[in-house]
């Protein structure tokens, strides 16, 4: 009988998730937030868990739904790490930029790429999601076959002031992300509102149902990866 190799050991790197790009540190998940300014900031990628980007519609200083990714943050389930995007940096979407994409955007359309699962959290702008959002969505969309939200499992939320929560901006987001081939997270539907009443002053979560809520968000949102 012929002899037989030995076979190779198992890879250290089973079951790890990874961020490909070189951008940004990903700490706890109690201070998560993904910055583009120090691009030669070493990438930790050796930890086992699920990946999530977060982004915010808003740049309010006081933003409820920077406040509702927050909450997001806190209530991770064991082995979901939530990193909330700055798209605030990003420049104005302009296609004669896709043949050398400015380094910013390529961070966050990496990001993007490499993230297991992505939070929206928009408000709501007559009636519709805000420019900011849409110019973030245009540059990790860009260009043409390299979208990079394609088949991400996408949980879409949005907190308002009033009781409406969203729901047209949410509605006009979901139809973008179903274009971009996402796996639209239907149920649960977070239309949240009015936001004094589920945060604090200081953009803390208080509103126990609320917190039900979007723990069982997270719960499918991990189902859909998983």
């Amino acid at each position: 009988m012929p002899a037989t190799s030995a076979p190779p050991p198992p890879s250290t790197n089973a079951g790890r998730r990874h961020f490909d790009s070189c951008c940004f540190v990903i700490p706890t998940k109690a201070a998560c937030a993904i910055g583009y300014a120090h691009l030669s900031l070493p990438l930790v990628n050796n930890f086992e868990h699920m990946n999530i980007v977060a982004i915010s519609g808003s740049l309010r200083k006081g933003s409820s739904n920077t406040a509702l990714v927050r909450a997001f943050q806190s209530l991770a389930p064991a082995g979901m790490e939530i990193a909330l995007a700055d798209i605030g940096t990003l420049p104005l979407f302009n296609q004669d930029d896709e043949s050398a994409f400015p380094p910013v955007a390529q961070a966050f359309k990496d990001a993007i790429a490499a993230a297991d699962g992505i939070i929206i959290a928009t408000p709501e702008y007559n009636r519709s999601i805000p420019g900011v959002l849409k110019n973030a969505i245009d540059w990790a969309s860009r260009p043409y076959g390299q979208n990079s939200f394609a088949r991400k499992p996408v949980l879409v939320a949005g907190v308002s002031g009033g009781k409406i929560g969203t729901a047209v901006a949410q509605s006009h987001l979901r139809q973008i992300m179903l274009y971009l081939d996402a796996d639209v997270i239907g149920q649960p539907e977070l239309y949240l509102g009015p936001a004094h009443e589920l945060f604090d002053a200081e953009g803390n979560i208080t509103d126990d149902s609320t917190k039900v809520l979007l723990t069982k968000a997270l719960e499918v949102l991990a189902g859909r990866i998983g």
